[in-house]
């Protein structure tokens, strides 16, 4: 018997446990799983829904542009929660299927891993800007479209997602318990969205990562004074300071790492400081918003459509051949001097308050001049038809709210009888959406005022042949724009029933 001895081979020093490509590609891993989970599969589905939901009727086919950015921040917030969720989950799988040793062994160290959590949320972040792309993109693309959009704006909700989802793993690295994110999301919930209002916005609420600012008023890009840009980069500054604080938590010493630490802190740090102190307006802007307010003409450029001039800020100018359009139905059917007369069609707007204030803008007493807001569409529509007929019989703006008389019969019938249905314009432009009794008609500015006989009058006309009422209209235009006409005078020179009831200032 022998033996055979043999030299034990030499060890081989493999490097450093994992490297770049084992990162990389346990980085795709977890992407694919996260993208695949189902509450982030049934977050996108559900926000996809809502932005072709919305996006079809969105503005009446008529959005600005510079509004339309902030419409892509909401959505995102449910992205983001479901990817913080599935994120922390992803990271605490070895925890809950107890196979946490084993990953001792493996060539992985625990900061790499970490980091190939944080690359994961990536795929959703860029998923999420695709989307925002496309609503962005899809409301451009309307004929009626106006304005421009701030990439700044436009970049909150993929960032968001990114911040969201990084928060997800530095909580798992932090907080070893799968009830943690849920109860995250159950806070963020709560302060995020029933804390989102739209009243007056501080510094302090530009800490969140949606800042919502409502007004029923579009404003110049201009003349927003948001701090968006400054925004951006307090939540890229926030995104990387927590992904990089998840790595150092995990294990990960280097230099490399506690430098990025540091210098994303820095630099969320500075965003949040400076986009504080951008929301106060400077001189200038507020200098910019009182004359826009006050002195309109000094920021317009006005062009001659027809018969009438057109004045609008710049980026409304593509919309003067639609206002021209409106004018020009309500001017055909007009007798007299009306037929004929020269209007100003000026676009007023107040930004001395800013996106917050809704302040009513009031009716001038210039002859011959008719207010034009920075809406259109919808009840836009019969709002400035209602204030051009108004102009054509009285004379100006001022004296159009205060008719109460019979010439309310033909401003009526001026404003809505050109239109594809007058009565449902006419329920449209009134306050209370009705088609009877007395009630209030809405105008750019001051509004008007029906009597319920002036109503009926004026449903009764919209019901009979448009050309039998116009040659009526133009035969006795002197009449029917007399101030002092009553309604049941003008319904006689119309050849309608007269109304029941007397109007009011009779």
């Amino acid at each position: 018997m022998s033996t055979v001895l043999t030299e034990a081979p030499a060890a081989v020093d493999g490097g450093p446990r994992g490297g770049v490509r084992a990162v990389l590609a346990l980085a795709r891993f977890e992407a694919r799983r996260l993208l695949l989970s189902i509450p982030v599969v049934v977050a996108f589905v559900a926000y996809v829904a809502w932005v072709v939901w919305r996006t079809r009727t969105s503005w009446d086919g008529y959005p600005a542009l510079q509004d339309v950015d902030r419409t892509t921040q909401q959505g995102p917030l449910l992205v983001g929660l479901a990817v913080l969720v599935c994120a922390s989950s992803a990271v605490l799988r070895s925890l809950r299927h107890g196979t946490e040793d084993h990953f001792a062994i493996q060539v992985v160290e625990p900061w790499r891993r970490t980091v190939a959590h944080v690359l994961s949320v990536v795929p959703a972040a860029l998923l999420t800007a695709v989307c925002v792309a496309g609503q962005f993109v899809w409301e451009a693309a309307k004929p009626g479209a106006v304005g421009g959009g701030s990439p700044a704006e436009l970049l909150v909700g993929p960032l968001t997602v990114l911040l969201f989802g990084t928060l997800g793993v530095l909580l798992a690295r932090v907080v070893r318990s799968p009830l943690a994110a849920p109860l995250l999301v159950v806070c963020l919930l709560f302060t995020l969205v029933l804390g989102t209002g739209t009243g007056n916005v501080d510094g302090l609420s530009w800490l969140a990562p949606v800042v919502s600012e409502g007004s029923a008023n579009t404003l110049p890009s201009d003349l927003l004074g948001r701090p968006a840009a400054w925004h951006a980069v307090y939540l890229a500054g926030a995104a990387l300071c927590v992904a990089f604080l998840a790595v150092l938590i995990a294990g990960g010493r280097r230099l490399a790492v506690r430098a990025g630490v540091a210098l994303a802190l820095a630099v969320a740090v500075a965003g949040g400081i400076l986009q504080a102190g951008g929301v106060d307006p400077s001189p200038e802007l507020t200098a910019a918003r009182e004359r826009a307010s006050v002195a309109p003409e000094k920021e317009q450029t006005c062009v001659e459509r027809g018969r009438s001039v057109y004045c609008a800020f710049p980026e409304w100018e593509p919309r003067t051949g639609t206002w021209a359009a409106v004018v020009d139905h309500v001017q055909s059917l007009a007798g007299g001097a009306a037929h004929e007369r020269r209007l100003v069609v000026r676009q007023r707007i107040d930004a001395r308050y800013g996106l917050g204030d809704d302040t009513a803008i009031p009716a001038l007493t210039a002859p011959h001049q008719v207010t034009v807001g920075t809406a259109w569409g919808g009840n836009r529509v019969p709002e400035f038809s209602t204030a051009v007929a108004a102009v054509l019989v009285t004379g100006s703006e001022q004296a159009g709210s205060e008719v109460c008389d019979g010439r309310m019969v033909t401003i009526m019938w001026l404003s809505l009888s050109w239109q594809d249905e007058p009565v449902n314009a006419l329920r449209r432009v009134r306050l209370d959406d009705s088609v009877e009794g007395s009630a209030v008609v809405l105008a750019p500015t001051d509004p008007l005022t029906m009597t319920e006989g002036q109503t009926d009058v004026v449903r009764e006309l919209l019901e009979k042949p448009r050309p039998d009422v116009a040659e009526r209209v133009k035969a006795h235009w002197a009449e029917l724009t007399a101030p002092g006409v009553t309604t049941a005078e003008a319904a006689a020179l119309l050849g309608v029933t007269a109304p029941r009831t007397a109007d009011s200032c009779e």
